[in-house]
């Protein structure tokens, strides 16, 4: 008796996530640069003419990257978090580990993440605003928002130190070309500033 030969499973329905996760691969082994559709295609095991029944051009795929790249992001921070410590202090303090360490793991898939313009953003309805990541920032700021403030700027305070830092720490603006772990910058120093959130005593 022969057995009828089973096809891989992203040819019955998942496809389109077999060529999101080979562009993370591909981000993550060769930068932006690599990124491109037949690329995608070829690890993904499938005719160069199949991300069009799935994505709108190279864009398209990027987008969808960048939605599945939002979900990994939201999982390194919470790890982060729930590895520093109970209290507040130190789960905001978490947050801005996993961060950076997404960063430094994912360089390539933080800038596409962070790259695609507002058009992208609203035709593929990826709302930072509305994501994981963004709620996880927001319940690890509240307890820091003093009162008659705005929550939004204490938010605002901590992800413009941590994603600047990032940003200038993985692209090896900080003293290190190469960096590979925390470790190699001023991670500590910089992030001491985090101490001050919400303290309204100098004010």
């Amino acid at each position: 008796m022969t057995q009828t030969p089973t096809k891989p499973a992203h040819h019955h329905g998942d496809l389109r996530n077999a060529l999101i996760k080979a562009g993370i691969s591909l981000l993550d082994e060769g930068g932006i640069a690599a990124l491109t559709l037949r690329k995608c295609a070829a690890r993904a095991g499938v005719s160069h003419a199949a991300p069009a029944h799935h994505f709108d051009g190279l864009a398209g795929l990027k987008s969808a990257v960048a939605q599945e790249a939002f979900r990994l992001f939201s999982r390194h921070m919470m790890d982060a978090a729930n590895a520093e410590g109970p209290s507040p202090r130190d789960r905001l303090r978490g947050i801005c580990r996993g961060y950076v360490q997404f960063g430094l793991t994912h360089r390539a898939l933080l800038e596409t993440m962070f790259g695609l313009d507002a058009e992208s953003l609203l035709r593929e309805r990826i709302d930072p605003g509305d994501s994981d990541a963004y709620q996880i920032l927001r319940d690890t700021c509240a307890p820091f928002v003093p009162p008659d403030t705005q929550k939004e700027v204490i938010e605002f305070q901590v992800w413009s130190l941590v994603h600047g830092y990032t940003m200038l720490f993985v692209s090896g603006r900080l003293g290190c070309l190469h960096p590979k772990n925390l470790g190699d910058g001023p991670f500590d120093q910089v992030m001491a500033l985090l101490d001050r959130i919400g303290d309204t005593s100098s004010s």
